[in-house]
């Protein structure tokens, strides 16, 4: 009996040390996160106004605003998205509901992993060489959106690929026993119930594109453009490049000094509205499929 006892305080004293320790580490990770955005919003909140959100930049990038640089990224993003997202799921859809379990399917997912773990100057590289070159767009916001989109890819393919997964087959079988085709049982039946996971998709790869810089580089990137692209074959200033731009290489590193900060910061806000937008979609479309 003492001996159980022993050992029952043991479980509980380990276990409590396990718990403390994972609750430190979590504690400890969100702390850091918090951290880091209290130093950019205390440096940068100084030089956020209208005007250097809606200006051009002036005088080397040390005086003006961003404005620019927030439209390109934005287009980027959008034209990422439009490419990454469709294609992804219906390679997604391909593979989950389509290919038979062998040694084709275990070669896709493989290859899908290993595209997921390139870096991302070597997209960067790959698209100078496809987009830029060979095909000819010139360093273009069509160049830049089709590498990133290519670099995200793999996320949209793989988070789509376990959404499917998590639709319970008794759908599937239902639906057949009804008289429906494949098709019409996977894009009106599994497809909408799957939906809301897809989206977590979408806002990993948001994240991820906004942030690039290695990949626009090679492909869209503008050192100093004080006007807007009026089409998708013109090259854009963006967040990420001008943040690394100002940082490091302008023309008066510590009097843009600030205004590192305060496009830091606005590169932030944009990529946690954006995440916010998808994410009140995902539970749109959630309670749809719980309502249905």
């Amino acid at each position: 009996m003492k001996k159980e006892n022993r050992l029952a305080k043991r479980k509980r004293r380990n276990q409590k040390i396990a718990f403390g320790l994972f609750q430190f580490v979590s504690y400890s990770i969100v702390a850091l996160l918090f951290i880091i955005l209290a130093f950019i919003v205390i440096k940068g909140i100084g030089v956020i106004s209208w005007e250097f959100i809606s200006e051009m930049p002036k005088e080397g990038m040390t005086q003006g605003g961003i404005y620019p640089a927030i439209v390109g990224t934005l287009c980027l993003v959008l034209g990422s998205m439009l490419f990454a997202f469709p294609v992804g799921v219906l390679a997604a859809i391909y593979m989950n509901e389509y290919v038979k379990d062998g040694w084709p399917k275990r070669i896709i997912k493989q290859m899908t992993n290993n595209l997921a773990g390139v870096p991302s100057i070597v997209f960067g590289l790959f698209g100078m060489a496809l987009f830029v070159n060979k095909l000819e767009f010139g360093d273009s916001l069509l160049a830049g959106s089709l590498t990133l989109g290519l670099l995200v890819l793999p996320v949209v393919i793989r988070t789509t690929e376990e959404s499917l997964k998590a639709v319970e087959d008794t759908f599937r079988h239902a639906s057949l026993a009804l008289g429906a085709t494949k098709w019409q049982t996977t894009s009106k039946v599994v497809l909408p119930i799957a939906f809301p996971n897809i989206l977590t998709g979408l806002i990993l790869s948001i994240g991820r594109v906004s942030g690039e810089t290695a990949p626009i580089l090679f492909t869209v990137a503008a050192y100093f453009l004080p006007k807007l692209p009026t089409s998708i074959f013109d090259q854009a200033m963006a967040l990420p490049y001008h943040l690394y731009v100002i940082s490091t290489s302008g023309t008066n590193i510590e009097a843009s000094r600030a205004m590192a900060y305060g496009t830091a910061l606005i590169l932030i806000v944009i990529v946690l509205i954006s995440n916010l937008l998808a994410n009140a979609l995902r539970k749109y479309f959630g309670r749809k499929v719980k309502m249905n």
